[in-house]
């Protein structure tokens, strides 16, 4: 049964999708890698038509994707999905090349990920400016989610030779006891369209080091950002003459996902994406008793007491509010403000608002600073959680409108005069939508950051140390990522990333989120004569 709502969510959720990035082909349609101002394309090895499934080879058997670009709607280029039997070769192969893969010592399969990320050095503005083109980000964020991933492999690198085991002391004499830690075998990856890049590379470097071969499953309507990243993975897994199984592609649809989440030789699926379709899939493998590693919604919130700094606010509430058009898990989407500082920090960030819509434009032009959302599913959305905030009393700051231009553009927009317990604020939608919200106290502010389902990322505003404390302590926030001074979004890779809740408890990236790539063994070694008991058993 749980399958079954898996894959009904999946396929609801990705028919939407596919309606806005799968379109018959016109013989008289033309192609953005085929003009000049998007050869960058070529320099990655994309072509017209792309394999959109790598083992070793490039195949692939299903329907084509056809992909587009959010700010213009123009096609970009194709790709070749992969079937369910295509995801089965790569599963076979994968297993194959764990093999290998695993028999390599830690620290030189280090090396691997270190070349890995110098091959993504080598290409950070193409591959920076395919991520602007096919999700719609502007250029800095395209570069820098590239660069996340560069970071990540050399944290991955020096993470190769420092994963550590334990020796316990034991309470019998001549017994040695101690912690291992071993890979898990093959981990699917199923991740979104608004990291395309990056968020494959977290959980690709970390597993790598720790001795796992990869099958990943990236966002359908972002399929040239897996394929072109696949290309420099498997560029460099060649050079080194090991198995390019080792980081295999499966472009496809809803029915690899499922049968990535029901497939026992996976024993770890990270999945990247909604609540509602992450909670199937975990049931799905926590049925076969397989792990899963979730990252989903994030309802963030910005609190603001009477003592913060009203400028520092407004700078770090307008990139965390609008950048990416509203299309982080960390996005900013409430702004909890104190009745003491609330009328001025709402003046200065409708002015900031105005001061950011004529720098929307074309994500990959330098000097954008706002630009699309990734379809029109997301417009749709966008207009209905609108309609729905007015009806229930919100009255609109700023903003409130689709743009009428090419492609997929809305205003970003600001909304006041609601409750923190309103339905339409309760939902996470995934747009450029700012609730601002009053309060009287930092109690009264927590209990609004908490009461929601999601508990990804929160942050607090204050130059009060005390206040801090409280924020940082068992009765503040209930959030994975819990700030100081600093906006919701732009985490660091050296911490943990992941939230509670209905977050989904996953953790990735830095601290000690390699141990979800691993599985750990307690190991009791008898070096003497005697069988002594634990707890001081006998047994004669």
């Amino acid at each position: 049964m749980a399958l079954l709502f898996v894959a009904r969510n999946l396929r609801a959720t990705e028919k939407l999708a596919f309606s806005y990035t799968i379109r018959n082909m016109s013989s008289t349609q033309k192609f953005l890698i085929d003009q000049p101002k998007y050869s960058f394309l070529k320099e990655l090895g994309l072509e017209k038509r792309n394999a959109g499934v790598y083992n070793g080879k490039w195949f692939g058997n299903g329907e084509v994707l056809q992909t587009f670009c959010p700010a213009n709607g123009e096609l970009i280029a194709e790709v070749q999905a992969g079937t369910v039997d295509d995801y089965d070769q790569c599963v076979v192969e994968s297993r194959k090349a764990w093999n290998v893969w695993a028999d390599i010592p830690a620290p030189k399969r280090g090396e691997i990920v270190r070349q890995i990320g110098v091959a993504l050095r080598d290409k950070l503005e193409p591959l920076g400016k395919l991520v602007s083109l096919e999700m719609g980000k502007i250029l800095p964020e395209g570069i820098g989610e590239v660069q996340e991933y560069v970071d990540v492999c050399d944290y991955a690198v020096g993470l190769s030779r420092m994963m550590e085991g334990k020796v316990i002391p034991s309470e019998r004499p001549n017994h040695a006891l101690l912690e291992m830690w071993n890979p898990l075998g093959t981990v699917g990856v199923i991740s979104a369209f608004n990291f395309p890049v990056a968020v494959y590379g977290w959980n690709n470097a970390l597993s790598l080091v720790c001795g796992n071969t990869l099958i990943w499953k990236g966002a359908p309507s972002t399929p040239l950002c897996s394929v072109a990243t696949t290309k420099i993975i498997a560029d460099v897994l060649e050079q080194n003459n090991l198995p390019g199984a080792i980081c295999s592609l499966v472009s496809g649809g809803a029915d690899v996902g499922i049968a990535m989440a029901k497939d026992v030789r996976i024993p770890l699926v990270s999945f990247t994406g909604s609540t509602k379709v992450g909670r199937e899939v975990a049931l799905t493998v926590q049925s076969r008793f397989g792990r899963s590693l979730l990252e989903l919604g994030g309802n963030n919130a910005i609190l603001v007491d009477e003592s913060a700094d009203v400028d520092l606010v407004v700078r770090a509430a307008l990139f965390a509010c609008a950048g990416t058009a509203g299309q982080r898990c960390t996005t900013t989407r409430r702004l909890v403000l104190h009745d003491k500082v609330y009328d001025a920090i709402l003046a200065k960030l409708v002015k900031a608002y105005e001061q950011l819509l004529p720098r929307t434009g074309d994500p990959i032009e330098a000097g954008v600073m706002y630009g699309p959302l990734h379809n029109q599913m997301a417009v749709d959305q966008y207009s209905a959680a609108i309609k729905e905030a007015v009806a229930s009393g919100g009255k609109i700051e700023f903003g409130g409108k689709v743009m009428d231009r090419p492609g997929f553009f809305v205003e970003p927009t600001i909304i006041s005069n609601l409750k923190g317990d309103t339905p339409v604020v309760m939902t996470e939608t995934f747009v450029p939508i700012l609730y601002v919200l009053k309060c009287s106290s930092l109690e009264e502010a927590i209990q609004i950051n908490n009461q929601v389902d999601q508990g990804l990322s929160s942050s607090l505003f204050t130059q009060n140390m005390g206040q801090v404390f409280k924020w940082l302590g068992p009765k503040g926030s209930d959030c994975g990522i819990v700030n100081v001074n600093i906006p919701t979004s732009g985490a660091e890779i050296g911490g943990a990333f992941g939230g509670e809740k209905h977050t989904g408890g996953g953790r990735e990236s830095g601290s000690d989120s390699w141990k979800q790539y691993m599985r750990r063994s307690t190991c009791t070694i008898n070096y003497g004569k005697d069988l002594p008991l634990a707890q001081g058993i006998k047994f004669e």
